[in-house]
């Protein structure tokens, strides 16, 4: 019974999210049925991220098993053919071990929030980054980010319905950066809690309007208290670019 990995790019705007669920289209769902259509297969998708409704990917990886053999090209151009006009494409298939897991074999997650600060309405970007209409101070925030990078009790930034075993988790990288009028946040992890990259946007923002001092966000991860977090961000900025394995 062979294996596959895909890479997959989506726009999650139109999805509940990763997740297949009773209250709308999902990723999963939609890649579920893809595969129906071409081997007549009833599979389960393993995604490496159970990304929110309105999160999109620019290189998510899952994989399934089959118990027919197709040549990975194949897989990809079939997918693909069947996905449309699913906001949905398979950038890459390859067939790996039996004992390749999209999300436990994973070693890294790298993930980017974009923010745009202007105050005429996004056009091109709608749906795609959070519009501020205010500038931020992004050296400011950046030196936030640094008291969030290693290893902590990352409660005060965690859902409530997060289902982790733990909240202490390592972000090996958290990195706030300008160019123009975009903010982009670029943290690396092995793995985050539900709603943390989103959390921690929406905190190191009231660093950059000025209404917190960047010790204010250490101040806040080390009381572990969700009352003490920022608003969290809206899902549109986020994107997961890459999973390493």
């Amino acid at each position: 019974m062979p294996r596959y990995r895909i890479t997959i790019e989506y726009d999650g705007g139109p999805f509940v999210g990763w997740q297949r669920q009773d209250n709308g289209s999902s990723i999963q769902g939609s890649i579920e049925a893809a595969i129906h259509a071409f081997s007549s297969e009833m599979v389960t998708v393993t995604g490496a991220g159970r990304t929110d409704a309105g999160v999109h990917a620019l290189g998510q990886v899952a994989h399934f098993d089959l118990v027919k053999t197709f040549a990975p090209n194949k897989v990809q151009d079939a997918l693909n053919h069947f996905l449309r006009p699913a906001p949905i494409a398979i950038l890459d298939a390859a067939e790996v071990a039996p004992d390749f897991h999209a999300r436990f074999s994973a070693k890294a997650r790298h993930y980017l929030y974009r923010i745009i600060c202007r105050r005429a309405p996004l056009v091109l970007e709608r749906g795609h980054a959070w519009q501020v209409v205010h500038e931020l101070d992004a050296e400011a925030m950046h030196e936030a980010a640094q008291y969030l990078v290693g290893q902590h009790d990352f409660t005060t930034f965690r859902a409530a319905e997060c289902q982790a075993q733990s909240p202490v988790k390592t972000i090996d990288k958290l990195n706030v950066r300008r160019a123009l009028d975009e903010i982009s946040i670029e943290a690396s992890a092995r793995s985050f809690l539900h709603h943390q990259v989103r959390s921690i946007t929406g905190t190191l923002k009231l660093v950059g309007e000025g209404k917190w001092r960047p010790r204010d966000v250490r101040d806040a991860l080390e009381a572990c208290d969700r009352s003490r977090c920022g608003p969290v961000a809206p899902p549109d900025g986020l994107h997961l670019v890459r999973v390493d394995y």
